[in-house]
């Protein structure tokens, strides 16, 4: 037997044994830590080979997992290659094709089947050819800061693109640990995920403005809305206490230090009676996530439609608690990695109508039409 099917045997043993109960880089890991054989250019390949199994997503229920593995490995291919020559060498005259030319070649399925829950302006088509290329990795230069990060990552010799005067594209697979000072001369934050500043933009600061980040995760938006705005009072409240630990790392490197953090589940009732009212809220809500499967297509995989309902319902409760502790005429910018109407244009129908907020505008960042995530945004006056 090749090393080549030994590789598709092995990644056919975790894929059988893997549940989708945790993230699969950590899965992943834990299982190469367990098992001492593999080498480095081992680990790689089975890697590689389980994560083109998962970007199929829903398109080949019936197929054999052995057959589901190859045709992913096939449709994430740029070329022929040793592998797609022993495993199916009929196909290697087709691998340079693009990714719309294989999906007709082998009329294969749509990998993502809820067309009707999408959102307004997401091409089906375009979304699904997606989930074959690996997104880039994006990082957010911090002002002043532009010209030494390039400088660095040029003298380091890792290839980059500017997206903007802001924003870097780079190979996912980068090592920046060494190369710059990450959260102090650039974030790495999604492309998408930048542009939501745009609802920064507009907002007008008060001489003591409060800023209060309500599902604040690991901060980058947070990191963002001081990079705008400059001084301002800042909380940062998250359900998940281990969350809040590595962003108050984050935050000392990227030289934040006045603020308060502290935990809070917003799905509960009876959230802080002293809590102070804030200008801005960024809420940038726990949802499906399906605008960041390109990123972790497993998730796709082990995704069932009632979730869409469930987060929807959650972000309801969430969302009905923080409306009530933003100051008269101060502003609520709603955010999801969600490609997914429920959690998207109707949310923002529930907030006009159960609140009266004003909406100032919203936008769908089609994150799929150029290697990164696509993010919803909305922004409202209180």
């Amino acid at each position: 037997m090749s090393r080549y099917f030994s590789y598709v045997n092995s990644a056919r043993d975790i894929l059988l044994k893997y549940k989708g109960e945790q993230p699969f880089p950590a899965y992943i890991k834990q299982f190469f830590a367990a098992n001492k054989k593999y080498g480095s250019r081992d680990r790689k390949t089975i890697s590689h080979l389980c994560y083109c199994f998962f970007r199929t997503g829903k398109a080949m229920p019936e197929a054999e997992l052995t057959e589901r593995i190859i045709t992913g490995y096939f449709m994430c291919s740029t070329g022929p290659d040793d592998l797609l020559r022993q495993l199916k060498p009929e196909w290697c005259e087709y691998a340079g094709m693009t990714v719309p030319e294989k999906i007709e070649y082998l009329s294969f399925e749509p990998v993502f089947p809820w067309k009707e829950h999408l959102s307004d302006g997401v091409d089906f088509r375009k979304f699904n050819e997606s989930f074959f290329v690996q997104p880039d990795l994006f990082l957010r230069m911090r002002p002043g800061r532009e010209v030494s990060t390039r400088y660095k990552l040029t003298e380091a010799a890792i290839p980059f693109r500017e997206v903007s005067p802001q924003a870097l594209a780079l190979n996912n697979a980068s090592k920046l640990e060494d190369v710059i000072n990450l959260d102090q001369d650039a974030v790495i934050q999604d492309l998408s995920s930048q542009e939501t500043g745009f609802l920064l933009k507009n907002i007008r600061q008060t001489k003591k403005f409060h800023l209060w980040d309500c599902c604040a995760a690991s901060g980058g938006k947070s990191i963002m809305a001081v990079d705008a705005l400059g001084s301002l009072d800042l909380t940062v409240t998250d359900v998940r206490e281990s969350i809040l630990a590595n962003l108050n790392k984050r935050f000392a490197r990227a030289g934040i230090k006045n603020y308060e953090s502290f935990v809070c589940d917003l799905a509960e009732e009876g959230v802080r009676e002293t809590f102070p009212d804030a200008d801005l809220v960024i809420a940038d809500l726990p949802c499906t996530g399906s605008g960041t499967w390109g990123r972790n297509p497993e998730q796709l995989m082990f995704f069932d439609e009632s979730k869409i309902k469930k987060y929807s319902l959650l972000q309801r409760r969430i969302i009905s608690n923080v409306v009530p502790h933003i100051a008269k005429g101060g502003t609520l910018v709603y955010i999801t990695c969600s490609v997914f109407r429920m959690e998207n244009e109707e949310m923002v129908s529930f907030l006009r109508k159960h609140f009266h907020l004003q909406l100032n505008e919203m936008r769908m960042m089609h994150g799929y039409e150029r290697k990164s995530d696509t993010l919803f945004a909305a922004s409202f006056t209180v």
